[in-house]
């Protein structure tokens, strides 16, 4: 389980986070969402362990994530930023390596091989493997960076916005990944912006305005019009089947 209590978080004389508390469970899918500046990027980074915040704490199966030491954290918590930059021109296969850089020593050669080649089969980059990351698109790049998180078989995987730059069928590929994550008892959070892909593929949602926590639940329980015009501003209205929605605005 991974679990917030109380966090709160300042920055520049603002409230970024404010009191947050909620558990998540391995098994899930959960999605972050919130209008721009809610504070969903912050709150993925403290649930990494790599923001201190002012009050409360971030834990995993109980323990504090500061009490955990960053390696034993870089494996079993991997993390996706919103904005991942490389900053030496590796080949795909080597940046996906990098990903098994915190359980060097337990691990063997052909281990390590066959994870990197697995994430590199699921982000759809076996035939980038020897490429240079420079030379990729954008939604090349992130799937690049995406395979270096999942290559570390981390329990839990962390990541913001990262169907932002992919096509529709890479979006669905990647989701359909999660969700079989998912099934394999490991926990995945994701920041997105998409409600309607919240709404049919995440197991829970947690709501964010303001740095507060707004709601938190079921998609279908939580994402009812009335919480969307208290965190979006605007009218909405859901048409088709549970598992086939789609978001209506209706305006602001």
């Amino acid at each position: 389980m991974l679990t917030a209590h109380d966090l709160t978080l300042a920055r520049g004389g603002r409230t970024v986070l404010d009191r947050i508390s909620f558990d998540l469970n391995a098994g899930e899918i959960t999605a972050i969402l919130g209008p721009n500046g809610a504070g969903k990027s912050t709150l993925l980074a403290a649930l990494a362990g790599l923001i201190v915040p002012e009050t409360g704490r971030a834990a995993l199966a109980g323990e504090p994530l500061g009490a955990i030491a960053p390696t034993t954290r870089a494996r079993r918590i991997g993390y996706l930023p919103q904005a991942g930059e490389v900053a030496w021109n590796l080949s795909v296969r080597a940046l996906a390596g990098l990903g098994r850089l915190p359980g060097r020593g337990s691990s063997s050669a052909a281990e390590d091989a066959a994870a990197i080649g697995q994430a590199l089969a699921a982000m759809d980059l076996t035939a980038f493997a020897d490429r240079p990351v420079h030379s990729l698109s954008g939604g090349e790049r992130g799937r690049a960076l995406l395979a270096r998180v999942l290559a570390t078989g981390a329990e839990w995987v962390l990541a913001d916005e990262p169907l932002a730059a992919l096509d529709l069928a890479h979006q669905l590929s990647l989701t359909a990944h999660f969700r079989a994550l998912a099934r394999q008892g490991r926990g995945v959070v994701l920041v997105l912006h998409d409600l309607a892909l919240a709404m049919n593929h995440a197991d829970r949602v947690l709501v964010l305005g303001k740095g507060c926590l707004i709601a938190n639940g079921p998609p279908a329980e939580v994402l009812t019009p009335a919480v969307i015009a208290r965190g979006w501003g605007v009218n909405t209205e859901w048409l088709g089947n549970p598992g086939e929605r789609a978001l209506v605005v209706r305006g602001g």
